[in-house]
């Protein structure tokens, strides 16, 4: 019996979602667990499996086309099945009429080919993509890897123009605005045209590259970024050697980073833009990040065993002549030097979050001086315990989960015309990475032991520096919590990060004089700032927050109840 595959919700927020490409088509036959689309959500661009068997009978959400939750977006069932019934009063008109005229395009390809298929191979396939594209091609888009992502930078193409693709081959290094991610190829075949080239930003959807058959003639299918159509016409008459060789010299020395055995060079998009502007090979860099990365570190402090003592002889005899010239009167010399640096999508994206913060939000910030002694004491004797390690970021972390939890009002989100009570507690934590700031999420940390958040910090901080973060990861924060304690900082003040209601920036612990019991000592302090978006949490309302928070630290058995 025929049966209806309605526009799945895919994360939390979805609404609606974006068909971006048909894997199968109609009259295909499916397997259950078979992949039957990518669907575009508000988050990310993921791969929609059947859980039904049968035939592909009715498409009713085309290529491209963006459409409710809960639409219309296929029909399954036997081969030859009516479903016109499961439509009634389910499927707009125009998918019906959709439906109707695909028979009609399909056979008027086959006539052509009956009458023409001798004459005129070559007009056929430049016809194609007027409708519908050539058998077997298939067009690959800028994914959305984020759910802030509008555009995306090509960091690394890892096949070029002629290799042949194997279903789940990576295909490229796409940098997002919070992350840079290898991009999967879905499909197999031969990798026909590039259309976006390292280094370019193009919006999402943009053709990034086209797969099919060998030799296919994609040159009627253009993208709006796409640069190579010119190039293509030049080498359209040449044997597919030749396009290969051209293919393997086209890119520029810096770009090459496959190693010669026929491998990939692992490195982060900041690491080779400093090789390329030191002459590095990356070949030669022994990298210190996940599986052998090659990062900013291990680029800045490579310096080539054969040639080091000479760079090192010639700046010092470079340095010796001007000394001896100035030493009867000192005459300042030198050259003044800019550089521009393109921003990465990640910069792009925090300046632009943190501006609209800034400008939209009523922010307003309480300071409060915490009494840790009780709190270092606490972690010594929870340290004791084997396999343990507990920080005082988690002992913060797990303390405002817990005043969150007393006070909502501060677990909010401002909206025009309504304010979000959250019932979750799930705490952002801010992780300074290469590039900028990224803030993965500890989700329902109320519920977890300060060892359970310290194990999952620690997990998400190294993902989160090299590169591995998903975007579900970094996704769903209630509260922020940012400390630069570490680096000495004693007290600062942070932007708050939308759409929560409050961050809490975190200084570092400090010995100083205190006055206990009315004689002085020393004692160990630490200063916490919260700053709230004054829409939704009032002056009074985040001063007991902080009022509570401060219960919990200097007494951290309470949060053990």
């Amino acid at each position: 019996m025929a049966k209806i595959i309605t526009m799945p919700r895919l994360s939390d927020t979805m609404t609606e979602g974006t068909v971006a490409t048909w894997l199968k088509k109609v009259g295909d036959t499916i397997k259950e667990g078979d992949i039957l689309a990518e669907i575009e959500t508000d988050k990310a661009t993921m791969e929609f499996e059947a859980f039904d068997a049968g035939t592909l009978l009715y498409i009713g959400i085309q290529e491209g086309e963006t459409a409710a939750v809960d639409s219309v977006l296929a029909i399954i069932g036997k081969e030859g099945e009516d479903y016109k019934a499961l439509l009634d009063g389910k499927a707009a008109p125009a998918g019906d009429a959709e439906k109707e005229e695909e028979p009609k395009q399909e056979e008027k390809p086959a006539e052509k080919t009956d009458e023409k298929s001798e004459e005129k191979p070559a007009e056929e396939k430049k016809a194609a993509p007027a409708a519908g594209l050539p058998k077997g091609v298939v067009v690959v888009t800028m994914p959305r890897l984020s759910d802030t992502m509008t555009e995306g930078t090509v960091a690394t193409w890892l096949k070029k123009e002629g290799d042949v693709i194997k279903e789940g081959d990576i295909l490229a290094e796409i940098e997002t605005d919070k992350a840079t991610m290898e991009f999967e190829s879905f499909n197999a075949g031969t990798l026909l045209k590039i259309g976006i080239q390292e280094g370019q930003t193009a919006a999402v959807d943009s053709l990034l590259a086209i797969i099919g058959p060998a030799g296919t003639d994609v040159s009627g299918i253009t993208g709006k970024e796409s640069a190579a159509p010119a190039a293509e016409s030049k080498n359209e008459d040449k044997p597919a050697e030749d396009k290969k060789e051209e293919a393997a010299e086209a890119p520029k020395a810096e770009e090459a980073a496959p190693a010669t055995d026929g491998g990939r060079v692992f490195a982060s998009p900041l690491a080779r833009k400093i090789a390329q502007e030191k002459g590095v090979s990356l070949n030669q860099v022994k990298g210190s990040g996940e599986n052998g990365r090659i990062v900013k570190k291990d680029i800045e402090n490579y310096t080539p065993q054969a040639a080091q003592p000479a760079q090192q002889a010639a700046p010092a005899q470079q340095a010796a002549a001007p000394a001896a010239a100035a030493a009867p009167a000192y005459v300042p010399t030198g050259e003044v030097a800019t550089e521009e640096v393109k921003n990465s999508q990640m910069r792009k994206t925090i300046a632009r979050r943190l501006s609209e913060s800034k400008f939209t939000a009523p922010e307003y910030s309480l300071t409060i001086e915490l009494d840790m002694d009780n709190a270092i004491a606490s972690r010594n004797v929870i340290n004791a315990v084997p396999d343990t390690k507990v920080s005082f970021n988690d002992m913060v972390i797990k303390a405002s989960a817990m005043a969150l939890r007393k006070h909502p009002q501060v677990n909010t989100h401002w909206k025009d015309d309504v304010t979000v009570y959250n019932k979750h507690i799930s705490i952002g934590v801010a992780v300074a990475v290469d590039e900028g700031l990224v803030v993965p999420v500890v989700k329902f940390a109320d519920n977890m032991s300060m060892s359970q958040i310290g194990g999952a910090v620690k997990d998400l901080a190294g993902k989160a520096r090299n590169k591995k973060l998903t975007p579900a990861e970094m996704d769903g924060s209630t509260f922020t919590v940012s400390n630069l304690g570490m680096f000495g900082i004693q007290e600062f003040t942070s932007i708050i990060n939308q759409p929560n209601s409050a961050i809490l920036s975190v200084g570092a612990i400090i010995q100083k004089p205190v006055v206990k019991n009315g004689q002085i000592v020393v004692g160990n302090t630490m200063m916490v700032t919260l700053t709230c978006d004054h829409r939704t949490v009032d002056g009074a309302t985040g001063a007991q927050f902080l009022q509570t928070l401060k219960q919990y630290i200097e007494n951290p058995v309470t949060m053990l109840a």
